[in-house]
């Protein structure tokens, strides 16, 4: 197949929420920053944008003002951009984190699918950096299919493991979701699946339609095993994030100096095999995800 024929996504995740600027001063704060941080992974090959929000000061966010800000900022800044937003939390309540969807109404947002151990561990340490239990039951599942369904938004399914994968099963069935599904296979969190290619393949095979059916599938690394997992996800035909919520570092153990040089990396990989980055359009094809309306254009909620 040639590069023309074989479009890969590839996603930023431009910020999280645990990692600081202290850590890795790429790692933006302000909204103005963000915008400057999409620009840098949109000029590279980025046609989505991962956004946790962040108050000026670097503190986590989940206030709509928050969220706006950023959203605003880097539309100004690139044009158009597929938007996705976290709705991860622990301790946040579910109508807060809807709440912000509900405001300001991104393209896509990140569904967790199952509830699990969360965790970081330091062997050098040798105890966990933090440990929490992340609830994302059934019933938590669907309240936010429901709002995003109400709301026009799509739902990207974060899955931690293979098991979390097969949750998608009951809720297809339902008629609770249509494809073309957006799923990303998370690894590398303490308490998920192990991050190795193997295991890559392993939760590729369980994508409802199969890794190569209707369905689009992104792999997630965390930390610095990122990129060999990145690898096979291209190599098998899926797609790919990369950005400073998931992973500091460049290939050469380098950290990076700004979100454009990961997805600049993230790029160079793909092409070497043969793919390209899809554009914006071509993504939001492949995504069932239509193109973004102006404020006066949409219907109330």
């Amino acid at each position: 197949m040639s590069s023309f024929d074989d479009p890969v996504i590839i996603s930023c995740s431009i910020s999280g929420v645990i990692a600081n600027r202290d850590q890795c001063p790429a790692i933006p704060y302000t909204p103005e920053e963000y915008a400057a941080e999409a620009r840098r992974a949109v000029d590279e090959g980025a046609s989505q944008i991962h956004i946790h929000a962040r108050k000026p000061d670097g503190t986590p966010s989940y206030e709509v003002e928050d969220f706006k800000a950023i959203t605003e900022a880097i539309l100004a800044e690139v044009g158009d951009v597929i938007v996705n937003y976290s709705t991860g939390a622990i301790g946040i309540p579910i109508e807060k984190r809807i709440e912000y969807l509900r405001a300001c109404r991104p393209d896509v947002a990140a569904l967790n699918m199952s509830s699990m151990n969360y965790a970081k561990y330091s062997r050098r340490r040798k105890d966990f950096v933090f440990k929490a239990v992340f609830e994302n039951s059934f019933d938590t599942i669907i309240e936010f299919l429901t709002a995003m369904k109400e709301l026009g938004i799509k739902p990207e399914h974060e899955c931690f493991d293979s098991g979390h994968v097969a949750n998608l099963d009951p809720l297809v069935d339902m008629g609770l979701l249509e494809p073309p599904l957006q799923i990303s296979l998370v690894m590398g969190v303490t308490g998920g699946i192990r991050p190795t290619p193997r295991n890559v393949t392993l939760m590729s095979d369980q994508i409802p339609g199969g890794p190569e059916g209707p369905n689009q599938w992104q792999v997630i690394g965390i930390s610095r095993d990122q990129w060999k997992l990145l690898a096979s996800s291209l190599i098998l035909g899926g797609n790919v994030r990369a950005g400073v919520e998931d992973n500091l570092y460049l290939p050469n153990g380098e950290m990076c100096k700004s979100n454009g040089e990961l997805i600049a990396k993230a790029r160079q990989m793909a092409e070497d095999i043969g793919r390209r980055p899809a554009s914006v359009a071509e993504a939001r094809e492949l995504l069932g995800v239509p193109a973004r309306q102006r404020d006066d254009e949409r219907s109330p909620a």
